[in-house]
């Protein structure tokens, strides 16, 4: 029987227990995915479809409207079909946005276990959107003791968001707040970067989620270069966002720059207190898999 997932099924996740699945995942065969994405001005529509040996297949359709952000609708929207990885039938059809931030903050949660100091105390949030929302949550689970910092373009928006969070503080200098910072995760729609790698002090972990089309990106060249780089994928990142891509093209990073992806789990580790860490979320239809079985099993066991 076909299960339909709505938001309900939070209260059966667990955000350790999600970033622990992601990481179980990229132990079985390796995924096959393919992406295709059509553009209709700054509107896109991105379909993403995997089949892991063990888990099932999947297939992912999100619409990202920008400007729907004016009219008062959500950017992002989209659908989601699990399957069975026995026989293909159709085993869930999971809520696009319950599946998106579990996917997303879980992604970057599970690099920041890996790449962030374990006593980080000082977190900043750049942007103040959902992805903030979730990644407040993901990284309260696993670093309880954090103090967060949230900056905004709009500092009414960043203002807001701060009220509803007693644990919450509001940067009004964007290079102060990540010279202090121990852990960055950044969710904007920025074209042009952010954060700049000679605002980042030693220790610091930076975790870019934003960035998604080949001309996006959050941080500059400097930021590359001052970090140790680790990426979810090299299949999803290197060729097709501007985060990596352009400066690939440019010439100032190197695909040997990237010292591993999740499929080499080994080596994401800190292998300093002073080392400069960054990992790019890159999202992938394989993350949408492996989080959307633990989704499913969880709502089964619940």
């Amino acid at each position: 029987m076909t299960l339909i997932i709505g938001p309900e099924a939070e209260a059966s996740l667990d955000w350790i227990a999600l970033s622990d699945a992601i990481e179980a995942g990229h132990r079985l065969p390796r995924a096959q995915i393919d992406d295709t994405f059509l553009y209709r001005g700054e509107d896109t529509l991105l379909s993403r479809a995997a089949w892991i040996d063990g888990l099932g297949q999947l297939v992912k359709t999100a619409t990202i409207f920008p400007g729907n952000k004016d009219l008062g609708k959500p950017a992002i929207n989209g659908g989601v079909c699990l399957f069975s990885d026995r026989d293909g039938t159709l085993e869930a059809i999971i809520d696009f946005h319950l599946l998106t931030k579990w996917k997303t903050a879980g992604d970057s949660l599970l690099a920041a276990r890996k790449l962030a100091r374990p006593d980080a105390k000082r977190i900043l949030l750049v942007g103040a959107g959902s992805v903030a929302e979730s990644l407040y949550h993901a990284y309260s689970a696993a670093f309880p003791d954090a103090q967060f910092t949230i900056w905004n373009r709009s500092l009414a928006k960043a203002a807001a968001f701060a009220a509803r969070y007693e644990d919450m503080a509001i940067a009004r200098d964007l290079e102060a707040a990540v010279g202090e910072a121990e852990i960055i995760g950044t969710g904007t729609m920025a074209t042009e970067p952010v954060i700049m790698g000679k605002w980042l002090s030693p220790g610091t972990h930076l975790d870019l989620i934003g960035a998604y089309r080949p001309d996006m990106r959050e941080a500059d060249d400097d930021a590359l270069r001052r970090s140790r780089v680790f990426v979810d994928s090299r299949a999803t990142t290197l060729g097709h966002i501007g985060e990596l891509k352009i400066p690939l093209e440019e010439g100032v990073f190197f695909e040997s720059d990237v010292v591993a992806d999740f499929y080499e789990m080994e080596a994401v580790t800190r292998t300093s207190d002073h080392e400069i860490t960054l990992c790019k979320n890159g999202g992938g239809a394989h993350l949408d898999l492996m989080v959307a079985r633990y989704i499913l099993d969880a709502v089964r066991a619940g």
